[in-house]
């Protein structure tokens, strides 16, 4: 993912979209881990076309699924990828559209009073600690990684998110990447049993749990670590190189998920990717829109949606960046727009 989209724009293949004469508005709803950028691009979308209002709600990936299932909203995010079961209740792959928007990560966020510099963590060692099996921050497994820190005598509380996820998704399938007794023990998706710690509702909820609890660590997408100051720790990856997150780590990790995207219901797994430069706990996050635009009223709504969403895959993709996301490559905006441009509205 080294060519971003925003190279689109030097190329002169950044497109004009039309939008709706008439004053509109949008409503969409979903996964918490992308909504920073989407409302960052709400509001700029608004500056230059303000003919259309667009209201985002970061209810979570399972409520935006839901949502946009019972066509509630114009359009739904989530940060896990539609299942056989969701799809067929939106009325099976020809009457659905899902596609890639930017891609992020899940971060390990942490509370240690006195460290000083950022811990090392290993997959395996994320996992015992969310089994329970590593309940102190000097346990031997983690001073090991980290010589340099004196590691307190202090409990973990790990904090887990309550709602359906997409960062909870994500989380779940690392950690059964470097654990069979994790993945035996609680397995993954949007909602598991976590037997040890403290819940919080969405991004925002997890990242209070750690801010307000000594000895806390939590998974939260990077951006809100950023923006909440969380320290954040480096994690191993499939290279065996300890990795600290950033934008060109996730795009890293996307390297090579062209050939995973196909049809118009696009989906790509990227964590634990080879490549040493990669950070393990990477993902896409997604829009999901009916095949036919059956949850807008109008020819007009309808123009105004597709509008905003092909703005966000061209023009859009220069704010990931400055907001902690990994831009699309070009390869892979180029297949989220071929997706979008088979929506229709009354068969049109």
């Amino acid at each position: 993912m080294k060519k971003s989209i925003v190279g689109l724009v030097a190329l002169g293949l950044t497109a004009t979209f039309a939008i709706a004469a008439e004053n509109v508005r949008l409503a969409g709803a979903g996964a918490t881990f992308p909504a920073p950028i989407y409302k960052k691009w709400v509001a700029e979308y608004q500056k230059a076309n303000p003919t259309v209002q667009i209201d985002y709600q970061s209810i979570g990936s399972g409520g935006g699924i839901k949502a946009i299932t019972d066509k509630t909203v114009a359009f739904g995010a989530t940060d896990a990828p539609l299942n056989k079961k969701e799809i067929e209740a939106m009325g099976g792959e020809s009457k659905v559209i899902q596609f890639p928007t930017v891609g992020g990560a899940v971060v390990p966020a942490y509370n240690v009073p006195g460290l000083k510099g950022d811990l090392k963590f290993t997959g395996e060692i994320l996992a015992d600690i969310y089994l329970g099996k590593i309940s102190k921050w000097n346990d031997a497994k983690i001073a090991a990684l980290n010589p340099d820190e004196k590691l307190p005598d202090l409990a973990i509380t790990p904090a887990y998110r309550t709602d359906g996820s997409g960062t909870t998704f994500v989380w779940t399938n690392y950690l059964a990447t470097q654990s069979e007794g994790y993945k035996t023990a609680i397995g993954t998706g949007k909602q598991v049993k976590w037997p040890v710690g403290q819940g919080g509702k969405g991004n925002e909820g997890v990242a209070a749990v750690v801010q307000q609890t000594a000895g806390a660590i939590g998974y939260v997408e990077f951006n809100y670590a950023v923006q909440n100051k969380l320290a954040n720790g480096l994690v191993r990856n499939a290279a065996g190189k300890f990795i600290k997150c950033s934008a060109a780590a996730v795009s890293a990790a996307g390297e090579g998920a062209v050939s995973q995207l196909k049809g118009n219901i696009l989906a790509a797994d990227i964590w634990n990717q080879p490549g040493e430069a990669a950070f393990p706990i990477a993902a896409f996050t997604y829009i999901v829109v009916h095949a036919d635009l059956a949850s807008v009223k109008s020819a007009d709504e309808a123009k105004a949606l597709t509008g905003f969403l092909k703005w966000t895959l061209t023009d859009g993709q220069k704010l990931a960046g400055e907001m902690d996301y990994a831009p699309l490559s070009a390869s892979v905006a180029t297949k989220s727009l071929d997706a979008l441009n088979n929506a229709k509205f009354g068969g049109k």
